[in-house]
């Protein structure tokens, strides 16, 4: 039976079509999916033009698709998304570049970045975007383009505005599946803690061979659960460069090694100390008395903890201010613009960075961060290492365990040169840091 077709008023017509194409380990990463699911949940069509795999780990696959929507509003939202996958305009041509007439007032179509390697084109050449971070503005000065926050635009800056003209390259999948594979395939508490604590350590040791930092940030449960001495002994072995933490963990670490109390309850049984309440405020009133943190350790008023080493080995710490905070500490940066400039300073050169049991300084650092740098994060609760890793920041790697008992395992293994069982090889830990 012959089957009449429908209206032309009823055929669905897709006017508005664009070429792109992307390149990478597009299917390791599960790039070639999104891609195709992203233009499909914006009621568009494609074209596969052309596809070649790569064949080794090195190798690159190459994506050439012809992309399709029935308005020109659904076709800017799927070029903005499908960006965000690395694919790019073929007839893209130079980036556009607007004006800033005023100080933190971009134009409105000013392009918002992501936190991966991100490339503008500019008088026909691409040029990789410096200081790359996730909710930044491009800033193109004397050929040079800087990933800025909106409070950083002055008057006479060039931004970026749009999408032709920007190529974002996501981070790679590791094809060698032994890599931290123990923690690469989502949020789980049913893993073995051994495990992540040794690979961890050799990926420290790693980044440190590299030349790069490893910058620690720590929440006050680190004192609670007796990490630290451990943290302590990882500072003694040069394993930590910077230390980012809120005046909390300052303020408990003092108390400890002051009064041997965190909040008032005994580290060495765990007991209530009488009038205990009041602890950490007469911990906070002692370093004003020495003129700050440096102060009670050059006159041996403070005499361990994790701040005194800090002091000692010269390991430079930001401790950020909030709203809940009693004190401060003398040392604590209420400020919060300079907080967060002081983080970003000390992430520059990081290699890695571990956050342990605070999820507001792991959540910030996340949002400063580019995508090739690994994120191990440790905490008892899953939903830190979710909502860390919901905000953008792909490279977390969690490790969903017991803070205190993670550290204590982790001081162990780097304390001494690894056991050969226990170190990665060179191609598991290139291939973990590309």
């Amino acid at each position: 039976m012959h089957t009449s077709p429908e209206p032309a008023a009823q055929q669905p017509r897709f006017p508005f079509q664009e070429t792109v194409e992307a390149e990478g380990h597009l299917i390791d990463s599960q790039i070639l999916e999104l891609v195709f699911d992203e233009v499909v949940q914006y009621g568009g069509r494609f074209e596969v033009e052309e596809f070649r795999i790569g064949r080794t780990n090195e190798e690159a696959s190459y994506l050439r698709l012809r992309v399709a929507t029935s308005t020109q509003d659904a076709m800017q939202r799927l070029l903005l998304n499908l960006s965000a996958n690395g694919c790019y305009p073929v007839q893209g041509g130079d980036a556009d570049l607007a004006l800033v007439e005023r100080d933190c007032c971009a134009p409105e179509d000013f392009y918002s970045s992501t936190n991966h390697r991100t490339l503008v084109r500019l008088q026909g050449e691409w040029v990789e975007v410096r200081e790359q971070r996730m909710d930044a503005l491009l800033v193109v000065r004397e050929g040079t383009v800087y990933a800025r926050r909106l409070r950083d635009l002055r008057a006479g800056d060039h931004v970026v505005v749009g999408l032709r003209g920007v190529r974002v390259i996501p981070g790679a999948k590791e094809r060698d599946r032994h890599a931290f594979a123990f923690m690469s395939n989502g949020v789980s508490s049913e893993r073995q803690v051994e495990m992540a604590v040794r690979q961890t350590a050799a990926l420290m040791r790693h980044t440190r061979e590299r030349g790069k930092d490893v910058v620690l940030v720590a929440g006050p449960v680190v004192v609670h659960t007796g990490g630290v001495e451990p943290v302590s002994r990882l500072i003694r072995a040069g394993l930590v460069q910077a230390l980012l933490a809120g005046n909390a963990l300052g303020v408990h670490d003092i108390e400890a090694a002051l009064l041997g109390t965190s909040l008032g309850v005994r580290l060495q049984d765990g007991r209530l100390e009488e009038h205990g309440h009041r602890n950490h405020m007469r911990a906070i009133n002692r370093i004003y008395h020495c003129g700050g943190i440096a102060g009670a350790v050059e006159q041996r008023v403070l005499t361990r903890g994790i701040l005194y080493e800090c002091v000692r080995h010269r390991v430079p710490y930001v401790l950020a201010g909030s709203l809940r905070d009693d004190g401060p500490l003398p040392d604590t940066i209420t400020d919060m613009n300079q907080a967060q400039d002081l983080y970003a300073k000390h992430l520059r050169g990081a290699g890695m960075v571990l956050c342990l049991g605070s999820m507001l300084h792991s959540i910030a650092v996340g949002n400063m961060l580019p995508s090739w740098v690994k994120i191990v994060c440790v905490d008892i609760n899953p939903a830190v290492a979710t909502k860390i890793s919901d905000r953008g920041t792909g490279q977390l790697l969690p490790v969903i365990t017991d803070v205190g008992l993670f550290l204590d395992l982790l001081a162990r293994h780097v304390d001494g040169p690894a056991p050969e069982q226990m170190a990665l090889s060179e191609h598991d830990l290139s291939r973990s840091m590309e």
